[in-house]
C-alpha cells in the first residue's frame, strides 16, 4: 500500500495534548513516526507552530525527517485562498484556514486532517471549497479528522 500524503494542520498537532482529541491525534502521530504515512506540513503551519506551547512545537521531533514533507508558500495557493475568501466560504478572519486548504489542494496531497469543525471539517464548506478548486483547475481534496485516517488493527 502506498504511503498517504497527509497534510496536518496545527489543530492536530495540538490535539496530541488535548484530552478530547489526544487518542486519535497520537494514533496518527504514531503512523507518521512508523513511516506508514508521510506527514505533510506547510511553511504556513510551521509559522503557526512558533506560537504554540513548546511541548506542541516539539511534537515534530517525534517524526523522522524522511517522513516529513514541507510545502512552501506559493503564488498559486495564495490566489486560491483568496478565491475562497472572495466566494465567502470563510470570512477574512479565517484567511489562515483558507490558506491551509489551498496549500493542500495545490500540493495535491491525499488528505488534509484537522479538528477545526467550524471552518475546515465541515461538509457545507468542503463542498464550497471543492467548487472553487475545480473552477480553478484543481482536483478535489479529501478533508477528514485524524480518526478517519488512522490505521486500525484488524
Amino acid at each position: 500500500m502506498r504511503k498517504l500524503l497527509i497534510y496536518t494542520d496545527i489543530s492536530v498537532i495540538g490535539g496530541c495534548e488535548d484530552e478530547i482529541y489526544a487518542e486519535a491525534s497520537l494514533a496518527l502521530w504514531s503512523c507518521f513516526a512508523a513511516g506508514l504515512h508521510n506527514l505533510v506540513l506547510s511553511a504556513h503551519t510551521l509559522r503557526e507552530l512558533r506560537n504554540a506551547p513548546e511541548s506542541v512545537q516539539k511534537r515534530i521531533n517525534d517524526i523522522p525527517a524522511d517522513n516529513i514533507i514541507v510545502l512552501p508558500d506559493n503564488t498559486q495557493a495564495a490566489e486560491l485562498a483568496e478565491a475562497y475568501l472572495k466566494r465567502g466560504i470563510v470570512g477574512p478572519g479565517s484567511r489562515s484556514d483558507a490558506l491551509h486548504i489551498a496549500l493542500a489542494t495545490v500540493g495535491r496531497v491525499d488528505v488534509l486532517v484537522s479538528w477545526n469543525f467550524r471552518h475546515i471539517v465541515n461538509l457545507g464548506r468542503i463542498r464550497q471549497f471543492h467548487a472553487v478548486s475545480i473552477e480553478h483547475g484543481y482536483g478535489l481534496l479529501e478533508i477528514r479528522t485524524p480518526r478517519e485516517v488512522i490505521d486500525y488493527e484488524e
